[in-house]
């Protein structure tokens, strides 16, 4: 079938965007409408409020959202929301955070909490030139020129905190940024941060304009590329860690203590040279940070770009996590980049998100960093922990056994056959189908 493009989708009621959907591409099967109906909010109020989030919206996508108890994160005893459809990463979490309860659990320090972002511009004009005007005139200036912007921000105890000239000429002719850190305490930061650099780009402007030392050929040069804050922020970040006496890592696989420590420091090692297992180990790392992202309503693809990018700083993609086991002591950290908000966004208008937050204690930002880099690493310490043991495999199947089962389209007495079925067995797909097969068959 050939589609035909559509005018002002936009525009369109949600009822006339479905039935153009159904008509141009699902051969006018209205089944699907029913589908789409299904995960409309009863609360016609609270679907119009989802709705608003985005552009486009005819539906609402939903996500199971899970609790992650026993988490004791700097002394407090919390339990984590997380908003994820793999279904293995909250008992992962879990067993993780049950494990650390009566070993002290898992400390947090914040190492830094700034951010950045950047008025990218092309000017021909030597650096030196340019540098001695910044030093002189325009620094001054784009802090004055923002001084509105930034008002409440600092009244918060935040704000600009620095703005630096970076020459890249090397790497691309006469391009150069103006590179400035902020402060944006609980909010995320995003808006405030554009609207200060946007401010740069038309203070640049005027002041390059007006300077007497600049030939009019420099001036003329002058091009703001664009204005915009980096999601890559190595210096807004905080450590969570685990640690214990060797002795004390008593673990149910069979193995002794003394091996279990070492094959997970090997394993640990192994992503910290190795990007192919890196990519794989940082993944699940993300699975915990991401989930419990989601659930406090913010940027789960920012956190994502940043870890990675952070993964690769030093020119070869490595393990975010690391181990070390000196001395008898076993510990196990992670170094987290991370960017996140309590206010501002969806944390005032999702009522999942309000819970989310109330249920942590309504966290500072810095609070909630510290949360999100430990369910990181207690996610991470719950892998390793069975594939350097049991293997990923039992868990995750047994895990995953209801998707398959749910596939096919089992009864509540077939689940709890299966159950029982698989209680001291390794569960595979092909093994759920040959058991469903033979049981419906004696039936």
């Amino acid at each position: 079938m050939n589609h035909q493009p559509v005018e002002g989708f936009s525009k369109l009621s949600k009822q006339r965007k479905i039935d153009w959907l159904i008509s141009e591409y699902l051969s006018n099967d209205r089944s699907y409408e029913q589908i789409l109906q299904q995960y409309w909010n009863n609360d016609p109020d609270l679907q119009k409020l989802h709705e608003e989030f985005s552009e486009n919206t005819i539906s609402n996508f939903y996500m199971p959202y899970g609790i992650a108890p026993n988490f004791l994160i700097d002394g407090k005893l919390l339990a984590l929301p997380m908003a994820v459809e793999e279904s293995s990463v909250v008992a992962a979490a879990s067993k993780a955070a049950k494990f650390w309860l009566d070993k002290g659990g898992f400390k947090t320090t914040i190492i830094n909490t700034k951010k950045l972002g950047h008025t990218h511009f092309i000017l021909n004009i030597e650096p030196h030139k340019l540098q001695h005007f910044f030093n002189f005139k325009l620094k001054k200036k784009l802090f004055e020129a923002t001084e509105d912007i930034t008002a409440n921000m600092r009244k918060r105890g935040g704000g600009i905190l620095n703005i630096r000239l970076i020459d890249k000429t090397e790497e691309m002719p006469n391009y150069f940024q103006l590179k400035a850190s902020f402060d944006t305490v609980d909010s995320m930061g995003a808006n405030f941060i554009n609207s200060c650099l946007e401010q740069f780009g038309k203070t640049l402007k005027e002041e390059v304009a007006n300077e007497a030392d600049f030939t009019q050929a420099e001036k003329d040069s002058l091009q703001v590329v664009m204005n915009i804050l980096s999601n890559f922020t190595p210096d807004c970040i905080v450590r969570a860690e685990v640690s214990c006496p060797i002795d004390e890592l008593k673990d149910d696989s069979g193995i002794s203590n003394e091996e279990f420590a070492w094959k997970f420091k090997q394993a640990v090692n192994i992503a910290e040279i190795e990007p192919y297992r890196a990519t794989t180990h940082n993944k699940g790392i993300m699975n915990g940070v991401d989930a419990v992202v989601i659930a406090t309503g913010n940027d789960f693809r920012a956190t994502e770009a940043c870890a990675h990018a952070y993964a690769s700083r030093n020119g070869k993609y490595s393990s975010l996590t690391h181990c070390t086991t000196d001395n008898g002591i076993f510990r196990f950290w992670i170094d987290l980049p991370i960017s996140v908000g309590v206010v501002g966004g969806l944390t005032n208008l999702h009522p999942l998100v309000k819970f989310s937050l109330a249920l942590l204690g309504k966290p500072s930002a810095q609070e909630l960093m510290s949360i999100l880099a430990v369910s990181g690493l207690a996610q991470n310490f719950g892998a390793l922990r069975s594939l350097v043991t049991t293997g990923i495999q039992k868990g995750h199947m047994k895990m995953h056994l209801f998707n398959i089962l749910n596939q096919f389209g089992a009864t509540e007495e077939e689940k709890q056959h299966f159950v029982t079925y698989f209680k001291d067995k390794t569960v595979s797909h092909h093994e759920v189908i040959a058991e469903l097969e033979n049981l419906r068959s004696k039936k």
